[in-house]
């Protein structure tokens, strides 16, 4: 009986350890010692276009905003714990980092996948902010709202004012750690504009890149792991964020960056961990197998300054016969195009023949349209750069001087 006891005693003593100072949040609740290949099937087949387990699906570039795959992208679904890239961004953007959290009854109460806060458990929000994007705390989900917002209440008031800011017309919040909930949705697309917009915040894009990391409640430590199964197993990927609850299946969002090309891949509703993580990598292989970044920028200019050298916009009634024009380049840089199509590019300018005076700067002029095969990329506005007025009695007065001295000078030439 006595080695019974302390057989007991020796279980509980390792399982405080193992459990207690390892977190592993989402994935704890789901198939987590599952094993498989997560490039089963994906390397053999990179360039085709992927079938998908997932319910929802996208590959979002970042540089150009264009979606290069989608599988119902713009369809409402519950996102579970990718919630916590919004909550993550109203506390970067309304809390000071090193503010020091005292742990509520009702945070430390939240079910699901958790830090594990006590009641009066202090904690920093920079400590809070790991505890939300690693491990998937439900429990730090609150502890921040609580603190940023005063009560969830106001702090879903402030999710729902970002979502708004940023035009996520289809996405609402009604919760900052993604338990299931009515009316808590977003659509893919919308999900993959919110992690760009994310990943523009330097502390975020450093703690959904972190595979481990070390905080403190109360002074003692605690290891935390990244649900992220694809992070530091996957060439290029540095975040973003796991999701799983019964009403929304798994769901995962992942940044990737191969050379210039960086894009934004989100699953939604795949039954299992396998699915999404087989789902990620596909969408993933497939977009750096078939895609490439152009410059489209410096295309757009050659062709513009060739064009330009034959073709001028008159001014009628001016103080000048020919208005000088450009391009807004502002809408044009890095852009993917399929491999196979580069040398389908088409660049389409037309403009004005002519316009009267007054003129004003930035007045629009033209357009210039980038095709491929027909189909419209993007397309910028020509305008002019420099201001012209009305003909005044002095440009006439002017106008006329300049032509009696040229008939003197050709009558004179013809003696």
């Amino acid at each position: 009986m006595k080695k019974l006891k302390t057989v007991i005693l020796i279980i509980l003593i390792f399982s405080n350890i193992f459990i207690t100072n390892n977190i592993y949040g989402d994935d704890f609740l789901e198939e987590n010692n599952i094993e498989y290949n997560i490039l089963e099937d994906v390397a053999a087949e990179p360039t085709k276009v992927p079938k998908l387990n997932s319910r929802s699906a996208i590959i979002y570039d970042r540089n150009s905003k264009v979606i290069l795959y989608g599988k119902e992208e713009n369809t409402k679904r519950a996102m579970a714990s990718t919630t916590k890239i919004m909550t993550a961004i109203v506390v970067l953007e309304k809390a000071n980092l090193s503010d020091v959290v005292e742990v509520s009854s009702k945070a430390a109460g939240t079910g699901g996948s958790r830090l594990g806060l006590k009641r009066g458990d202090k904690i920093t929000v920079h400590n809070l902010l790991y505890g939300l994007m690693l491990c998937s705390g439900n429990d730090a989900a609150v502890a921040l709202a609580e603190y940023v917002g005063g009560d969830i209440s106001k702090f879903e008031d402030l999710m729902n004012q970002k979502a708004k800011e940023l035009d996520l017309n289809n996405t609402s919040f009604k919760t900052p750690h993604g338990l299931d909930a009515p009316d808590h949705y977003t659509t893919a697309y919308e999900l993959a504009k919110l992690a760009d917009y994310a990943l523009n915040i330097p502390e975020f894009l450093k703690i959904v890149g972190t595979k481990n990391y070390t905080i403190n409640i109360n002074g003692n430590s605690k290891n935390l792991n990244n649900t992220n199964e694809l992070l530091g197993n996957l060439n290029g990927v540095y975040g973003v964020k796991t999701g799983f609850t019964n009403g929304a299946n798994r769901c995962l969002v992942t940044s990737t960056k191969r050379g210039d090309m960086d894009i934004i891949c989100v699953v939604l509703g795949a039954d299992t961990k396998k699915d999404r993580t087989q789902d990620s990598a596909k969408l993933i292989e497939y977009a750096f197998s078939n895609y490439q970044m152009i410059d489209l920028k410096k295309i757009v200019k050659d062709e513009f300054e060739k064009w330009k050298n034959n073709n001028f916009i008159n001014v009628i009634k001016g103080s000048k016969e020919v208005i000088k024009y450009g391009f807004d380049d502002s809408k044009i840089g890095q852009y993917p195009v399929l491999k196979d199509e580069f040398k389908d590019i088409e660049v389409q300018i037309s403009i004005l023949k002519e316009v009267e005076a007054p003129v004003d700067l930035n007045k629009v002029v033209g357009e210039i349209r980038i095709l491929i095969k027909e189909k419209e990329l993007l397309k910028t506005e020509i305008v002019t750069i420099e201001m012209i007025n009305k003909k005044g009695i002095y440009d006439y007065f002017k106008n006329f001087i300049s032509g009696y001295n040229y008939y003197i000078q050709e009558a004179i030439k013809a003696e």
